[in-house]
């Protein structure tokens, strides 16, 4: 389970997130959802440790700058972060001493699917933006966390990757794992998700539930945020 709860992230005198709190429990498929600007990418970062934050953010129970919490938390980038004088399969066999996994057969597969097997050899810095972002899919994945989080996790891909991707997606949930994914691109989270998050300016503008009811779908909903009355003035201290 991913927890926040009232995450604070300001640079300088702009307020980047405001408050924040949400969870995504065990076997759901969280979205982040705003414009470009809104947040989202501060909140991941939060999230991972790479920014410090007032407030309080959980993996599993464990504060997530603890070690514990860094071996179930697996995060797929929206710019791809390669090595660029290791080949695709030294990647994978550094992330699997790195967590100290023994079975390969899971990263093989994952290289097989995301269409990677006959570029194992090839290095980092030969690799176009779509196939690092391949693999650093298949990096974040290879030791099997329970925690996922992607930003923009389908720019650069191509469509058989995109399908593969929705299907892993999918089998994450399935097995359990709690899957957050921010995005502005709405359609690319179709009907798989559990809860929406709508950004405005560092805050949640709205929250939406797949229960399955009818009423306002998530794309009117964004639009009469993003676009409409219903937007927050900006977050600014």
């Amino acid at each position: 389970m991913l927890s926040i709860s009232g995450v604070t992230k300001r640079y300088g005198k702009t307020l980047a997130n405001d408050n924040i709190s949400f969870a995504v429990g065990d076997g759901q498929i969280g979205i982040l959802l705003g414009p470009n600007g809104a947040g989202k990418s501060t909140i991941i970062k939060c999230i991972t440790g790479l920014l410090r934050f007032t407030g309080r953010i959980e993996i599993n129970g464990n504060i997530n700058t603890s070690l514990e919490a860094k071996r179930q938390l697996g995060y797929i980038p929206e710019m791809p972060a390669v090595y660029d004088l290791l080949t695709v399969e030294e990647h994978l066999e550094f992330i699997r001493r790195a967590y100290k996994v023994e079975d390969e057969a899971y990263t093989q597969q994952l290289l097989e699917r995301l269409e990677l097997e006959d570029k194992k050899q090839k290095l980092g810095k030969e690799l176009s933006k779509g196939m690092q972002q391949k693999l650093s899919i298949c990096c974040a994945l290879a030791h099997k966390p329970q925690v996922i989080i992607f930003d923009e996790p389908l720019v650069g891909l191509d469509p058989h990757a995109i399908k593969e991707l929705k299907q892993i997606f999918r089998e994450l949930k399935a097995g359990g794992a709690s899957v957050l994914i921010s995005t502005h691109m709405i359609d690319s989270v179709e009907d798989y998700w559990d809860v929406a998050n709508i950004m405005m300016n560092g805050r949640f503008a709205a929250t939406k539930v797949n229960d399955g009811s009818e009423g306002q779908s998530l794309e009117e909903l964004f639009f009469a945020i993003t676009e409409g009355d219903a937007a927050p003035s900006p977050a600014e201290g």
